[in-house]
């Protein structure tokens, strides 16, 4: 999610299209936020690592 977050950011920044920047920067937190969550040793949506 993070890497797909990132592709779309650097995408919408190239092409100025404000979208895919949105969207590119929303699932870059929510993919870092899960990412801690799961490392920090919390169960994420029924599992206990969240890759």
């Amino acid at each position: 999610m993070i890497i797909l977050g990132l592709i779309l950011l650097i995408i919408g920044l190239l092409a100025s299209i404000p979208v895919l920047t949105t969207i590119g920067g929303i699932l870059v937190v929510v993919g870092l936020v899960l990412a801690l969550i799961g490392r920090s040793g919390k169960g994420v949506g029924g599992r206990k690592h969240y890759f």
